[in-house]
């Protein structure tokens, strides 16, 4: 994804917040990906794309797998928990 510059694409797409991979220590199969969209139109929009094809391309050639969690960023986290969150 990245010496293909898949990624570099993908950051530059309109409504790209964030793309970002992560390797857990745990568990050196496992890649974390990050990805944040200024609305669900522009992740939409994204999904839409022929980077979704040249994704879908890799994953297939390297027989990967995945598993999705959403995320909503919380940036009025209620007072019980802001005493956790050093910003």
């Amino acid at each position: 994804m990245i010496a293909s510059g898949i990624v570099d694409d993908i950051r530059a797409e309109n409504g790209n917040i964030r793309y970002e991979y992560f390797f857990p220590l745990e568990d050196p199969q496992a890649v974390l990906l990050i990805d944040s969209w200024q609305d669900q139109s522009s992740l939409d929009k994204h999904h839409a794309s022929p980077m979704m094809a040249k994704i879908t391309e890799l994953r297939n050639k390297y027989d990967l797998h995945m598993k999705v969690e959403r995320y909503i960023s919380d940036m009025d986290a209620p007072p019980t928990d802001k005493k956790f969150i050093r910003e």
